[in-house]
């Protein structure tokens, strides 16, 4: 594991996969919600059900520099509010499809490429896009493209966001190409729909959360996606056992949403 960096960042949660990362002097949101709860009806699939609302609006975020939208075309990780805020955010980023899609500044990435973000004051921020798997194996060309990232530059952490990934495999990968990762924002909560792939986890569960932290050698978890929708199968209570049992307490940082973070 590698040691603490000197820059500290800021996590602030919002609810659900969203969260807003303070990180080289850049103000970072990732997957934008803000609807209030509601039920998603979507044609061929079953419905999305919201349950909590965001913790913040829009409005009470300040001026945000980047997105990071792991991908646009499931309501509970882009959704109305959310694509409104990213209106006024001057770098989007998301996959190529996603890109096409939402237009504007929105730039598409695939796996394994990157874009260097100006920082204030000089330097970069490298946002890498990374892969995802958002289900059992063989379901990608059903569950459409999805990817993560990770964050890096000169004098910074590591940080990735797993973006709504299952895979262990991945994570794998993952961690023998991308470089150090102190700082690992994954979605957890087990998301999982009965009618499909026979309730197979579309997310990290509660288990799969903890051996990812410990393959990755992150110094801090911070997880999101854990709560507000119904088609989540694991709780945070079951998330804290599970890297309790683990022997990883102590990388494992809970931000309550709304609040903010120091790490």
């Amino acid at each position: 594991m590698s040691a603490p960096p000197s820059a500290p960042v800021t996590v602030q949660t919002v609810g659900g996969p969203t969260a807003v990362l303070g990180v080289g002097g850049l103000r970072v949101i990732i997957d934008p919600t803000f609807d209030p709860p509601q039920a998603y009806g979507r044609p061929g699939a079953p419905a999305l059900v919201k349950t909590t609302g965001p913790a913040l609006p829009p409005s009470a975020l300040g001026p945000l520099d980047l997105a990071l939208v792991s991908h646009d075309h499931h309501p509970d990780n882009l959704d109305a509010a959310g694509r409104e805020l990213l209106s006024s955010v001057p770098i989007v980023l998301t996959t190529r499809d996603g890109a096409e899609r939402l237009g504007g500044v929105a730039q598409g990435l695939a796996p394994w490429e990157f874009q260097e973000v100006p920082r204030p004051g000089g330097g970069s921020l490298r946002v890498t896009a990374l892969p995802a798997q958002h289900g059992p194996d063989g379901t990608d060309h059903l569950m459409g493209p999805v990817i993560g990232f990770h964050l890096a530059g000169d004098g910074l952490p590591g940080i990735y966001v797993s973006g709504d990934n299952a895979s262990l495999d991945v994570v794998r990968q993952i961690a023998e190409r991308a470089g150090p990762i102190d700082i690992a924002i994954l979605f957890a909560g087990g998301a999982a729909l009965p009618e499909r792939f026979d309730g197979a986890l579309l997310t990290l569960g509660n288990s799969g959360a903890a051996q990812a932290a410990r393959i990755l050698g992150a110094r801090t978890v911070v997880p999101v996606h854990h709560d507000g929708w119904e088609h989540f199968s694991q709780d945070l209570a079951g998330l804290e056992r599970a890297f309790a049992g683990a022997g990883l307490t102590d990388r494992l940082r809970v931000v309550a949403a709304g609040d903010v973070a120091t790490i």
